[in-house]
């Protein structure tokens, strides 16, 4: 009789601050998972607003950092508590949680990367061992510790085609799937990031519903000109980034002193989304025939229907179409990421992240 395959629960919650995905996922012994059961809350507004308060410095850090961190363990938890109810299982039937906690600064070039979750009080509250702190491992070994998903990726997307697979969450993520070779990935720029910023600024709204404000506006062709003239565009991978670099102040620099109509700048940066990714692929996987989009702006109908215009040589699908909700593919990545560190598998990929080598990912705090 065929034995149950282990259960594993992954957290994820993005760069674009907008709330937190859970999954039970069941992971057989070759790596290939599936997901149970999936649960979704948003960030309480106190929460939201004391993590992208530290996504810049300011006074008081190191207390106002630890207080979210255990803000964001009881978040975790609660909705690991939802997840259990809603599937119908106990901890105990749960061997880890893979839990990535909140960016809060990406800094590779200086050798570090921060996190912030309290991964101890979140097995506490829960039960259950927790793994988190993915990306310090490879970052000692000299990678960026980003982007984590392509090992992911390359286990559950692999075609007899040549794939990409482009994860549009707050940063864009690129994973090449070539049919003969080796698998390389990215983070190819801003995703729905800016576009969010700049609604919330303007319209008071966490996130431009459908692409339906970008449409109503008009691109400004040297705002766009000027915003993938940012030297990061045309570096060469290994390469990634985050907030740090992507932010309303670099946005503003482009638009300088120009009156431009806000609903134009959302228009303009909806084809920055694009371009920058589109351009990524052709220069660094041409052959590819395949693209398969997920994270929150594989829901975004205008910027996947501009993306189809702009590559019309590509098939251009969400990853809903191969049996992975597009909302859920990360935090299902951290479920395999626990896997993997409780298997004691390597996990990175040194021709995407730089690293000299294959290293087993994670740190486990024991229920």
């Amino acid at each position: 009789m065929n034995q149950p395959r282990p259960l594993f629960i992954g957290i994820m919650s993005g760069t674009s601050l907008d709330g937190i995905d859970a999954v039970l996922a069941s992971i057989g012994s070759d790596g290939e998972a599936a997901i149970e059961a999936a649960q979704s809350a948003p960030f309480s507004e106190g929460l939201r607003k004391a993590l992208f308060d530290l996504q810049s410095s300011g006074p008081d850090e190191i207390h106002r950092e630890n207080e979210a961190a255990n803000a964001l363990a009881q978040a975790y938890g609660g909705l690991v508590k939802a997840l259990l109810n809603h599937a119908r299982k106990k901890a105990s039937d749960i061997t880890a949680i893979g839990a990535h906690g909140q960016t809060i600064r990406h800094q590779p070039q200086f050798g570090y990367t921060h996190q912030t979750l309290n991964p101890a009080l979140l097995a506490e509250i829960t039960g259950i061992d927790v793994v988190a702190d993915f990306r310090s491992r490879d970052l000692a070994a000299g990678g960026h510790g980003a982007p984590l998903v392509p090992a992911f990726h390359a286990q559950q997307f692999q075609s007899d085609v040549d794939v990409a697979i482009l994860n549009l969450g707050g940063i864009a993520n690129l994973t090449l799937l070539p049919k003969i070779g080796e698998v390389k990935g990215f983070d190819c720029g801003p995703g729905n990031m800016l576009m969010d910023a700049w609604i919330e600024q303007h319209q008071q709204k966490s996130f431009d519903q459908d692409g339906t404000w970008a449409t109503q506006g008009r691109l400004h062709e040297e705002l766009l000109a000027r915003m993938l003239s940012d030297p990061f565009f045309k570096k060469a991978p290994p390469k990634s980034t985050g907030r740090d670099d992507f932010h309303l102040a670099w946005l503003e620099k482009h638009i300088a002193k120009e009156v431009i109509e806000a609903v134009d700048v959302q228009m303009s940066l909806l084809h920055l989304t694009v371009l920058s990714t589109l351009e990524a692929v052709m220069l660094h996987a041409p052959q590819t025939q395949k693209l398969i989009v997920c994270g929150g702006g594989a829901k975004n109908i205008a910027l996947m229907n501009l993306m189809r215009t702009k590559a019309p040589q590509l098939e251009i699908i969400s990853s809903d179409s191969v049996g992975v909700d597009a909302q859920l593919v990360e935090a299902l990545a951290f479920a395999w990421l626990a896997w993997a560190h409780k298997e004691k598998r390597p996990a990175n990929l040194p021709a995407v992240t730089g690293a000299k080598g294959l290293r087993i990912l994670g740190a486990c705090y024991p229920a």
